[in-house]
Parts: structure tokens; C-alpha cells; sequence
């Protein structure tokens, strides 16, 4: 009688070298989640900052608010490229 060894080759997913060219629904989900954050940071940072009356956190809120829509525009970006671009630029 022959014993099978668990996970000895069955049921192991391939390892890709790329990433597929597809977005399942958990990937879309979690990229509108990710552009719906930065949007909000944005917003709430440059409301923060506009009402702030200390300039040097006036100045943190605001390099806050740059962070969170730069953040915003490379996921945009690398979507509307295609993921062909890398994300480091």
C-alpha cells in the first residue's frame, strides 16, 4: 500500500513570473479602495490645513495633502497605462 506525501505537487498554483494580465473583482476592489483613501487624505489634509492657524502645521497638512494626491495620480496613471509603467517614478 503507497502513501501519498500531502502537497506533494497536487493542487499548488503556478508561479508566474508576471503578474496576469487581468483584474479580478478583489483587485478592482481593492484598487477603488485604494484611490477612494487617497482621495479622501487628500481632502481631509487640505481641509486640515486651511483651517489650521500654525503655519508649521499648516505646512505638514499641506505636504500631507501633495503626498496622498501624488499617491492618487500614480495608481491612475498605472492603470491608464496598462501596469506597463513602473510605479517607482
Amino acid at each position: 500500500m503507497q502513501q501519498q506525501q500531502p502537497n506533494q505537487g497536487q493542487n499548488q498554483q503556478p508561479m508566474y513570473q508576471q503578474p496576469p494580465n487581468v483584474i479580478t473583482g478583489k483587485d478592482f476592489n481593492y484598487l477603488t479602495d485604494m484611490l477612494s483613501w487617497n482621495l479622501l487624505g487628500f481632502k481631509k489634509a487640505h481641509f486640515a490645513a486651511s483651517q489650521c492657524q500654525d503655519q508649521q502645521v499648516s505646512t505638514a497638512l499641506e505636504k500631507a495633502c501633495h503626498m496622498h494626491e501624488k499617491h492618487y495620480q500614480q495608481i491612475l496613471q498605472k492603470l491608464q497605462s496598462g501596469g506597463s509603467q513602473n510605479m517607482n517614478q
